[in-house]
């Protein structure tokens, strides 16, 4: 399955992904690293890639988890992930979003376009009522991503993720299904 956007499609990763996932989070290890949980050396490595993207694929099946590569259209290069995670289904009908793009690609417009496709993808196909994101309040490149597809703040959630050995503050951003 591909969303194809104008610069960018979305495709769910498969096992062949990951090489390209090594290489691109050595790539964006220092850079990544203000804004994600530590990570074990194991985690860059690509039999932990692998099983990441075989869990991906079950959890897709059980309707718990959508996983999708960013890629360029002209070139099909691996950009950055984004993907929908903690599905809710029954009265809430919500998912959680993450996205990260190569700190090269950046600056695009290809992140804004990844999460407008997906959110698209959500509301029409999955059916989902709601999806909610954490962002950290200086984390300014997402904040602009979020409201630019649509998401609005809701409030702000204190110490509420563990980044880098501290509790980090995270804004707290949804988006609703026009349509319900």
């Amino acid at each position: 399955m591909k969303l194809m956007g104008r610069k960018i499609y979305l495709r769910y990763l498969k096992e062949s992904d990951a090489k390209p996932l090594v290489d691109i989070h050595l790539r964006n290890r220092a850079f990544w690293q203000r804004y994600t949980p530590r990570r074990d050396e194991v985690f860059y490595t690509e039999s932990h890639q692998l099983q990441r993207i075989r869990t991906s694929l079950e959890k897709m099946q059980r309707d718990e988890q959508y996983t999708f590569g960013i890629l360029l259209i002209d070139t099909d290069e691996l950009i950055g992930i984004i993907e929908l995670t903690d599905v809710l289904r029954g009265p809430l009908q919500s998912c959680w979003l993450g996205y990260y793009i190569d700190s090269s690609h950046s600056g695009h417009g290809y992140t804004t376009e990844a999460v407008q496709l997906l959110v698209d993808h959500a509301f029409h196909v999955l059916k989902l009522h709601r999806i909610e994101a954490g962002v950290m309040p200086h984390h300014a490149g997402s904040i602009r991503v979020l409201e630019k597809a649509g998401s609005h703040k809701e409030g702000l959630s204190k110490k509420n993720v563990k980044i880098n050995g501290q509790w980090e503050d995270h804004l707290h951003f949804a988006i609703v299904n026009p349509n319900d």
